[in-house]
């Protein structure tokens, strides 16, 4: 059976997958990246990784993967398959696509940026399916975004398109490791809400759920902690839609799981500034978690000039709960290294074939 492989690299954790034509998830698989071993381990381990899927869909289906599809986090050169630089797994300018298509067999390798492909598979598969424009924006440790013009997902010249969590709105406001002040990110991030709702209540432990769930109660702290992250939210995205007049707004990650707590107040915020633009259709992510993956799997069709019959249908296997996005975007979805951060060169593994 023809298939194809999808890698979707995190921080602590890689999401695998062989997609058959059908769209359909032939088998999956997890494993940490153990970065706590360094840069070069995690090359190796995604390399290992990749063969032994390589390996197994060999000798279930009769045939090797076709292709091969690979997400990660950070600064990605798609055009040149390089990843460029991560904060989170030590690394800085890997020729990933390189070393996977040797250690593949000389097949083809897609190398994408986590964000920009789950917005990929959330435009073509997930909430934005059928839409011409759109934007994903993740609210996780960080605010990145995915910007979709007609199936693709434009990464821009330089590879830094969509990075809307680094739009300020709030000039003069609290510090961001990207060296702005006021940052997106820094109000109205998952991350974000979790620290201001900490200082609210008092309690070091609290997150953005727990402030969710005393949103919901009517707590008064709780409510104008919630109100001051969409309010700075609706900021951003106006300043987006009225740049790109995307047709649907897709808003995932850890943020997004609290529904219509979030989503009520927000499309009522983005339609109070709006004056001459046209409001998108503000809509929850479909594909949770799976979103990176799926990508993943998407992209190495289309280096075969196939996209799957019925790929609605991935959509329904869960591979994890970590929502899309979740990963530290701030410092590594920028070119900034963080103050006092010395990454670690990566010499590329010697590869055997």
């Amino acid at each position: 059976m023809r298939h194809v492989i999808a890698l979707d690299v995190g921080g602590t954790g890689m999401k695998a997958a062989l997609a058959g034509p059908g769209g359909e998830l032939l088998h999956q698989a997890r494993r940490a990246t153990g970065r706590e071993r360094g840069p070069e381990a995690v090359v190796e381990g995604i390399l290992d990784f990749a063969a032994e899927l390589r390996a197994y869909g060999a000798d279930r289906f009769g045939e090797p993967a076709g292709a091969a599809g690979v997400v990660v986090p950070g600064i990605v050169d798609d055009e040149h398959g390089t990843a460029v630089y991560s904060a989170n797994l030590g690394w800085r300018d890997v020729p990933l696509r390189a070393l996977l298509g040797d250690r593949l067999g000389g097949i083809p390798v897609a190398l994408g940026h986590d964000v920009r492909t789950g917005g990929l598979a959330e435009g073509r598969i997930g909430a934005g399916k059928g839409a011409d424009r759109f934007l994903f924006v993740p609210l996780g440790t960080g605010i990145a975004g995915a910007i979709g013009i007609d199936g693709r997902v434009e990464s821009g010249a330089h590879g830094f398109a969509g990075e809307i969590g680094h739009v300020v709105v709030r000039p003069g406001g609290i510090p961001c490791p990207c060296g702005q002040r006021g940052c997106l990110e820094r109000f109205a991030s998952a991350s974000a809400v979790s620290q201001a709702w900490a200082e609210a209540c008092g309690d070091p432990d609290a997150d953005a759920a727990d402030c969710a769930k005393a949103v919901e109660s009517g707590d008064a702290r709780a409510l104008a902690v919630w109100q001051d992250a969409v309010d700075a939210l609706a900021d951003g995205l106006v300043t987006a839609l009225t740049l790109l007049d995307p047709r649907v707004l897709i808003i995932g990650g850890g943020l997004a799981e609290a529904g219509e707590t979030l989503f009520t107040p927000l499309r009522d915020a983005v339609r109070r500034r709006v004056t001459f633009q046209k409001l998108p259709e503000i809509v929850p992510a479909a594909l949770g978690d799976t979103a990176g993956c799926l990508g993943a799997g998407l992209m190495a069709w289309d280096l075969l000039g196939t996209e799957p019959i019925g790929t609605a249908a991935i959509g329904t296997a869960a591979i994890g709960t970590e929502a899309v996005g979740s990963e530290a975007i701030g410092t590594e979805a920028i070119g900034t290294e963080p103050t006092g951060t010395t990454p670690t060169t990566v010499t590329p593994p010697e590869v055997t074939t």
